[in-house]
C-alpha cells in the first residue's frame, strides 16, 4: 500500500512539472487553457500587454489618448508617469463613465517582458505564458499567485465606469489557470 502511495505521490509530481501526464489530463488542462486564453485576450487585459508602447483602452481597444506611451519601466514616460491619472482605486461613478480606472501600481509590464498577446494564436499565447523569458521570470506558482491576488489583476473584475469586466468569474478562471498549470502547462496544437 505504502508503493502504490509512493507511485501516486510520484506521478502526480511529475505531472506537475509537466513530464508525464495522461491523454486525458492533458485534454483537461487544453480545455482549461481555453478559458485562460478568453480572459487574457479580453480588452481588460490586452490594453495593457501590447507589442509597442502606447496602451490601448477601451473595449474598442483605442490608442491611448495624450500620447501616454510605456515608458522604461512600463511606468509611463518621465513627467507623465501613469498615476498622474490612474489612482490607487476607481474614481466614484460621480466622475461619469470614462474616468480613468484605478487599481494598485497601474502600469503595464516592463519593455524587457511585455508579454504582447493581442491576436496570438492559442499555442503562441500558452508558450508565451510560461517563458520566464518573456513572463518576468514566474514559474507556475508564482503565474498562479499573481493572476489569484495580483490587485491590478482583480481590477479586469471591477473595472468601473461603463467597462465591461472580464466575461469568466474570477475564481472559474483561477481554477482554469490552476488546472493548466497542474499539468505542467501543456499548449494547445495548431
Amino acid at each position: 500500500m505504502r508503493t502504490l502511495a509512493i507511485a501516486a505521490t510520484a506521478a502526480l509530481a511529475l505531472s506537475a512539472c509537466g513530464q508525464k501526464i495522461s491523454p486525458e489530463q492533458r485534454t483537461q488542462a487544453v480545455a482549461a487553457f481555453a478559458t485562460v486564453q478568453k480572459v487574457f485576450q479580453h480588452p481588460r487585459c490586452q490594453n495593457c500587454h501590447i507589442p509597442g508602447d502606447q496602451p490601448l483602452q477601451f473595449d474598442a481597444g483605442l490608442p491611448h489618448a495624450m500620447g501616454v506611451v510605456r515608458g522604461p519601466e512600463g511606468k509611463g514616460a518621465a513627467g507623465l508617469p501613469c498615476s498622474t491619472c490612474h489612482g490607487e482605486a476607481n474614481l466614484p461613478a460621480s466622475y461619469g463613465p470614462n474616468a480613468p480606472p484605478g487599481a494598485p501600481h497601474w502600469q503595464l509590464p516592463p519593455p524587457d517582458h511585455k508579454m504582447a498577446w493581442i491576436g496570438l494564436p492559442a499555442p503562441e499565447l500558452c508558450a508565451m505564458i510560461q517563458d520566464k523569458k518573456q513572463n518576468g521570470g514566474r514559474d507556475f506558482a508564482a503565474l498562479v499567485k499573481h493572476v489569484s491576488e495580483d490587485k491590478l489583476v482583480l481590477w479586469g473584475w471591477a473595472p468601473g465606469g461603463d467597462r465591461a469586466p472580464v466575461p469568466v468569474p474570477h475564481p472559474e478562471f483561477v481554477a482554469a489557470f490552476k488546472t493548466w498549470a497542474d499539468a505542467g502547462g501543456p499548449c494547445p496544437e495548431s
